[in-house]
């Protein structure tokens, strides 16, 4: 892995973190008591709330990003624990359905998603909206990241020496999730 491939991977991840930085900032500044009641609604019991998990999961293909926005309205004061809890555990089991879904793939619209979002933050004079376009551009943000990430660390599958090492760790577990 070059010095390239690493400033790429770490560009990646900055670009990830900000996204959720800014998604979050955006939802805990859009929150209304409409936002929170409905969660409410979807997550007043455990079922429910993996229920949600698994649905949003499903629908945008990344567990990774429900449990990010999952941890952003946490964060926000929108959700509780109990009820993050739940969702968490329904994007593990949406993850499952994601693979049986591979014609909607995210990634190809997450420019467009950055697009929106910044055309809203823009537009909006202030209020509502423009939360609403902040939490837009950083999840379109967030995907972005996570594609970087991908395609910096994609041709490492193909890696004979990465390979090895993995092969070589994996009766030990704390050498693998070094590696």
């Amino acid at each position: 892995m070059g010095i390239f491939s690493v400033i790429s991977l770490l560009g990646g991840l900055s670009i990830f973190l900000y996204g959720m930085d800014i998604m979050g900032d955006g939802l805990k500044s859009s929150s209304s008591k409409a936002l929170k009641s409905m969660l409410e609604k979807v997550t007043h019991s455990a079922v429910l709330g993996m229920l949600t998990g698994t649905l949003v999961t499903s629908v945008i293909q990344s567990s990774t990003a429900t449990i990010v926005l999952t941890v952003g309205l946490l964060s926000a004061g929108i959700l509780n624990l109990r009820q993050s809890i739940s969702i968490v555990m329904g994007a593990n089991i949406g993850t499952t359905i994601t693979a049986q879904i591979i014609a909607f793939k995210l990634s190809d619209y997450v420019l467009g998603i950055v697009l929106v979002g910044f055309l809203i933050m823009q537009l909006a004079k202030q209020g509502q909206m423009k939360y609403v376009g902040t939490a837009v551009f950083g999840f379109g943000l967030l995907f972005l990241g996570i594609d970087t990430m991908g395609a910096v660390m994609k041709p490492l599958a193909e890696n004979p020496v990465f390979t090895d090492m993995i092969a070589q760790v994996t009766g030990v577990p704390v050498l693998g999730v070094l590696v």
